[in-house]
């Protein structure tokens, strides 16, 4: 499995709708991609307009061919590029080790 994680930031004082978009679209249009796992959202504390999104796939291909080159992309930016200050930086991870909490994406 793949952890793909975007750093997020947004123009100041749209968090609350930002919050609603984003959890719309992931709903309706990214957790519909073919190796989607699952995700999860955090906003920052001391910097409320950062977000980090964290999608789980079952293989990097997952996202960066079936789901990048898609019109489910397509639809994905159009619904939450607007909110964008910067372009996301995107990097994907590997599990290497956990413990305590759960590293799963949530359900």
């Amino acid at each position: 499995m793949i952890l793909e994680v975007a750093d997020i930031r947004i123009e100041p004082g749209r968090q609350a709708e930002f919050d609603a978009v984003i959890a719309k679209a992931l709903a309706e249009v990214v957790s519909q991609a073919e190796g989607y796992r699952g995700h999860r959202v955090q906003r920052g504390v001391e910097s409320p307009e950062r977000y980090l999104l964290m999608i789980w796939w079952d293989r990097l291909e997952s996202h960066t061919v079936g789901f990048r080159q898609s019109e489910r992309f397509v639809a994905w930016r159009a619904t939450v590029g607007p909110f964008f200050a910067t372009p996301p930086h995107v990097e994907h991870f590997e599990l290497v080790d956990a413990t305590g909490a759960d590293p799963s994406p949530a359900r």
